[in-house]
């Protein structure tokens, strides 16, 4: 399975589709390096640097810790695997009292199988990448929250202590486990109990945010909100039916269409305007069609797709006449065949994926500035794999992913997987699903969740978003809010909407 720097699952991808720095304030970083441990390949222990900047227009001083945990078998003890993390706090030492009380955000991006580096080091952290080199972060979290980036086993410097282990942590359910005990394991080792207490996960991330809550509340763990980033909103009972669902995300592909050029010029040169009057036209005429589907005359059939393709451009031979529908994978790649090219699944406005040209200093970064000094390569970035007596790499974690919450059949896994791939638009689902936002909620009502989603983001539909928020039921009223951004998969590449949503965030901790 193709997979890119930690970015959300890439089926699509793998199926031919493409599915203000601050001023620098600090000195020379004191690098405190730990005895090196040959067998185990990493520091015997975590390295602790530190570090000073400008941030909010105030000067931020504050540690970074690079390091692992055990991931421990509950009945013996043995560590089955190794989670990797990259920490930032403020307000004293690692682990000193004048930390405690800061709130604690835990951040990881999804895959499954990637990295923590996008949100790292795009919005998130204290250094940001820009060009080819990384920069400091002005609007870092860490002003007003201590940070931890959680390295899932098998990405980063994660490895599982067995090779025969992997399949512990390579799956739904076992991942979900193993960072819900790296969560609670980490508070335990830093001191960080009374720390309010955040989880933040992009893509597939998302879902596994609102799981993970759930199993810490479980536990009697207490935690103040979830951030679901370009994921979903956690919700297995959606409280918008699948036919209305379809037909607000079809509202959604006015503005990619005018993007392109590929809009109807009678409904109008603004976006927003034309989305509004595709949300209108679903609402009154898309959604009831699909309801009645298999009623519906031929004329009447022929009507209705070709308004889909009015308010979508695409063309209406590429919708199917029973379902009156088309696939992500379709939409993709054929808004602009005549061209000969395909929308980029991760932001729709793109027809191909930006240049990461920073993976390098990020990798500098960790070694040198941070001090962890390893020979392990830093899994996600670039394309090495280290040593392979086969000649082929080892196979990706996100290539091995049981999605699986039950037991299913080799041919049922394969199934789903080829569904998913065909349709490009999210993880195939077997078995029923996670406990995720709303069992959160009912655990503890006070939890905030903040569900953020791009305009432009092929993955999610805003409007759909919007119109869940409007009929949540009371329990999960006061808890969520829905967010809708300018931008794709990783809306916060656009400079403006990575400031509000650094807003966001700051509010969201604070209370407001």
């Amino acid at each position: 399975m193709a997979m890119v720097r930690g970015r959300g699952w890439l089926f699509g991808a793998a199926a031919g589709v493409a599915l203000a720095a601050g001023s620098a304030a600090a000195a020379e970083p004191a690098v405190r390096y730990a005895p090196f441990s040959e067998a185990s390949a990493v520091p015997a222990s975590p390295v602790i640097t530190s570090h000073s900047m400008t941030a909010g227009g105030r000067r931020l001083d504050y540690t970074a810790e690079v390091g692992r945990v055990a991931i421990r078998d509950a009945e013996s003890g043995e560590a089955h695997g190794y989670m990797g993390y990259i920490a930032y706090r403020a307000g004293g030492a690692a682990g000193a009292a004048g930390s405690a009380l800061r709130p604690l955000i835990f951040v990881w991006n999804g895959g499954p199988g990637a990295n923590s580096s996008t949100l790292h080091f795009e919005i998130v952290g204290p250094k940001r990448g820009e060009g080819a080199r990384l920069v400091d972060n002005a609007e870092t979290w860490l002003a007003y929250a201590d940070l931890v980036f959680v390295d899932p086993i098998g990405t980063g410097f994660s490895r599982p202590a067995k090779a025969e282990y992997g399949k512990e942590f390579y799956g739904t359910v076992g991942d979900v486990a193993s960072v819900t005990e790296f969560v609670r394991a980490w508070r335990l080792l830093h001191e960080a109990q009374d720390a309010p207490l955040y989880l933040a996960g992009e893509s597939w991330g998302a879902g596994r945010a609102a799981s993970v809550g759930y199993g810490l509340l479980k536990q009697g763990v207490p935690v103040a909100g979830l951030v679901l980033i370009s994921g979903g909103a956690g919700l297995h009972d959606k409280p918008v039916s699948a036919e209305l669902a379809t037909a607000l995300g079809a509202a959604d592909l006015a503005p990619v269409a005018l993007a392109h050029g590929k809009l109807d010029p009678k409904l109008g040169k603004d976006g927003e305007a034309a989305r509004a009057r595709a949300e209108a036209w679903a609402r009154t005429t898309y959604a009831p069609a699909l309801k009645r589907a298999g009623e519906l005359s031929e004329a009447e059939r022929t009507a209705v797709i070709a308004d889909l393709a009015r308010y979508t451009g695409l063309d209406a031979s590429l919708v199917d006449r029973k379902s009156l529908t088309f696939t992500p994978r379709q939409y993709l790649q054929g808004l602009l065949k005549d061209e000969g090219k395909v929308l980029n699944i991760f932001d729709m406005r793109l027809t191909a994926a930006p240049k990461e040209e920073f993976d390098g200093a990020i990798d500098r970064y960790l070694r040198q500035e941070l001090g962890y000094r390893t020979d392990l390569i830093y899994v996600g970035l670039g394309e090495a794999s280290g040593y392979a007596p086969s000649g082929k790499p080892a196979p990706s974690v996100g290539s091995q992913w049981n999605y699986a919450t039950k037991e299913v059949s080799a041919a049922e896994m394969a199934a789903a997987i080829r569904e998913a791939a065909q349709r490009g638009g999210g993880p195939p689902q077997l078995g029923p699903p996670l406990p995720g936002s709303a069992e959160a909620v009912a655990l503890e009502p006070a939890l905030k969740i903040l569900v953020a989603a791009g305009r432009y983001d092929s993955l999610a539909s805003c409007t759909t978003n919007a119109e869940m928020e409007r009929n949540l039921p009371s329990a999960l009223k006061a808890s969520m809010s829905f967010r809708c951004y300018e931008g794709g998969h990783m809306f916060y590449r656009d400079q403006p909407t990575r400031l509000q949503f650094s807003k966001d965030i700051r509010d969201l901790v604070a209370g407001r």
